[in-house]
């Protein structure tokens, strides 16, 4: 959103922040190699829990964990291109900011895998 529209409020702005917010989330589908990533591994999550026929409960909590995911990946590349905006050479610091960010995805993907191992692991035992 331009800095002129900063201050503004109406029905027109509001659908720009969408337009704007939708324009972001293509980008980074398109454009970065984790996000796609993430939604194959969401489609497949998703699919799974119809085939064994989840309660409704750990379909909240699925979708719940994938929005988080997807979130934490969509501030991770805000980060990463914010650095990049600031310096093009590489420093120590840069790439400390962007470690961080990259650590917060891995931090939430690993107790992503603990809970999609808690709602699964049952409902495939009983299949055997």
């Amino acid at each position: 959103m331009g800095l002129h529209d900063r201050n503004r409020k109406g029905f027109k702005r509001l659908l720009k922040s969408f337009m704007y917010a939708s324009q972001g989330l293509v980008f980074v589908i398109k454009h970065e190699q984790n996000m796609q990533i993430h939604i194959i591994a969401a489609a497949v999550i998703l699919l799974c829990a119809y085939l064994l026929n989840l309660p409704t409960v750990h379909w909240l909590i699925l979708l719940l964990v994938i929005a988080g995911m997807f979130s934490l990946e969509i501030m991770n590349t805000a980060v990463e291109r914010t650095v990049d905006l600031v310096t093009e050479d590489f420093h120590p610091l840069a790439k400390r900011a962007k470690d961080i960010a990259a650590a917060a995805v891995f931090v939430y993907c690993v107790f992503a895998v603990i809970i999609g191992l808690i709602l699964f692991v049952p409902a495939i035992k009983q299949l055997f």
